[in-house]
């Protein structure tokens, strides 16, 4: 009974950080402004309750019934696994004085508040005093967790186990090398299109097609809902209610249809995990303090743009589906046939922000950000030196000039709520999606179903070799186990090369 004793202990800390979660969820949804500073307290109070009880001594003695109840099983078994890494998490945790959690969750809901406002007006110094207080928040964090090599390690630890800046530097380097002659090629042919985009499309209508499309790819809207929010998410309360928002710009309709299914992803994930490990450590991120199912916020990240890039942008979807969204816009389609459409939702144009970027440039976006995140956090860039040097970055991998804060350094919702650390998962979660999708598409059965479009066999694909396992394994198992290899960029790039050369005719 130790055991089934033991897991009912974190099947409590799920429930809290869930409570947490719909907080978080109304928060960014329905909660009037007036709000945010008790909705601060509540989000911070229960952060601590979760922590607390996870770290209690109580909890220690029902881990250490569990270990020996277990201790017979095979190393790699679902009930050593999860014992092994509740003792991890509580390690980490006691490294870190509850008083440093709670200021964290206060000040990230708060900060979310004051960074709207601050965008929204393009106005640094108001956020200014709020990100000093968050970068040294998190260099206190990352001294008490400790690290070898760089403090931004520490902190990435919490959302990408196994990276640091040393191991991304190859990461990027490949990048560069593989995308930059491309992008500069791009650059001198003629681009696709675009006008019949930024006609004003029904945000009703936009709303509706996006959402059939999220449940053409198998997201269950008895187990989810989709709302409208400044910044896109999806939050979970368990893989039975697994929640969905996207923004709608009435002159530019691909913000919501891909935003949408971008998160549709993420939905994909959480809902497809093995029911039984509802409520355990397996689908509870007991170091980050969240209730999600992702072994790391890259791998989720993958399952978002894998819907999104790889089935969402290809040529075959718009063949399949462009009918149902021309009926769904007539006027604003009028004359565009699927081809034209799929070229333009996919035109390379670098811009300001990181969200709305094509798929082929994106990945500077994340550089620019690491390195900055970095430089932040060892103190080499001053919070005042900031948006000189964001500017100069764009510059560098973009060719663009910033012309204000709103569309630099303001635009991102990360730093407002105190997530230092976490950019580098957009990137991986790009080179991920290449490697599964191509491995996923070895399979007869998957291409046939995509070009028929029936998105069940890559859905139960991925189910089998990614969403059921929660946080089973790590980041890297989970590639060997899916694909015969780690983390790879070389699909990643022969994907892009592929699409864009056709696309552009390079």
């Amino acid at each position: 009974m130790g055991y089934k004793a033991f897991l009912e202990r974190m099947g409590e800390v799920n429930d809290l950080l869930c409570a947490k979660s719909i907080l978080s969820w109304d928060e960014r949804t329905m909660m009037p402004r007036g709000g945010a500073d008790t909705r601060a307290k509540q989000q911070a109070t229960l952060t601590v309750l979760a922590r607390d009880h996870l770290v209690a001594d109580e909890t220690r003695r029902f881990l250490e019934r569990a270990e020996a109840e277990t201790a017979n099983l095979p190393e790699d078994s679902v009930e050593r696994t999860i014992c092994a890494q509740v003792r991890e998490a509580i390690e980490y945790h006691l490294r870190i004085p509850a008083a440093l959690v709670h200021k964290r969750a206060e000040l990230g809901s708060v900060g979310h508040h004051v960074w709207a406002k601050a965008r929204a007006e393009s106005d640094l110094a108001s956020f200014a005093p709020l990100l000093e207080e968050t970068l040294a928040l998190n260099r206190e964090i990352a001294e008490c967790i400790g690290y070898e090599g760089h403090p931004y390690d520490a902190l990435m630890y919490r959302f990408e186990p196994g990276e640091s800046v040393a191991s991304l530097q190859p990461l990027f380097a490949a990048l560069k090398e593989g995308l930059l002659p491309l992008v500069k090629a791009i650059g001198e042919k003629e681009p696709p299109r675009v006008d019949f985009l930024q006609r004003p499309f029904p945000v009703e209508a936009q709303l509706a097609f996006a959402l059939k499309m999220a449940r053409k790819l198998g997201y269950d809207t008895d187990r989810g809902r989709l709302d409208l929010t400044v910044h896109p998410f999806e939050i979970s309360f368990t893989r039975n209610d697994v929640r969905i928002t996207t923004r709608v710009n009435d002159e530019w309709m691909p913000k919501s249809l891909f935003g949408t299914l971008h998160e549709t992803g993420h939905a994909l994930y959480e809902q497809f995990c093995d029911p039984a490990y509802t409520r355990t450590p397996l689908a509870t991120d007991l170091v980050g303090l969240y209730a999600v199912g992702g072994v790391s916020f890259g791998a989720h990240e993958s399952q978002s743009r894998l819907f999104e890039n790889h089935v969402g942008r290809s040529r075959e979807f718009w063949e399949l589906h462009y009918g149902e969204l021309h009926d769904t816009f007539p006027e604003q389609l009028a004359g565009v046939d699927a081809e034209t459409f799929w070229r333009a939702v996919n035109r390379v144009e670098p811009g300001f922000i990181r969200v709305l970027s094509d798929e082929l440039t994106y990945d500077f976006h994340i550089m620019l950000r690491v390195e900055i995140e970095a430089a932040l956090i060892d103190e080499s860039l001053p919070v005042s030196d900031l948006p000189e040097a964001w500017n100069a970055k764009v510059e560098e991998y973009l060719g663009l000039d910033v012309p204000n804060d709103r569309l630099g350094v303001l635009q991102d919702v990360h730093w407002s709520s105190g997530q230092v650390g976490t950019f580098c998962n957009y990137t991986i979660g790009n080179v991920m999606a290449g490697q599964l999708f191509d491995t996923a598409t070895t399979d007869p059965r998957i291409r046939e179903g995509l070009a028929e479009a029936d998105y069940l066999p890559l859905r139960e694909w991925l189910t089998e070799h990614v969403h059921r396992h929660g946080r089973r394994y790590t980041r890297n198992q989970l590639l060997e186990k899916a694909t015969g290899r780690t983390l790879d960029p070389a699909p990643y790039l022969a994907h892009l090369t592929r699409k864009y050369s056709d696309i552009y005719g390079i």
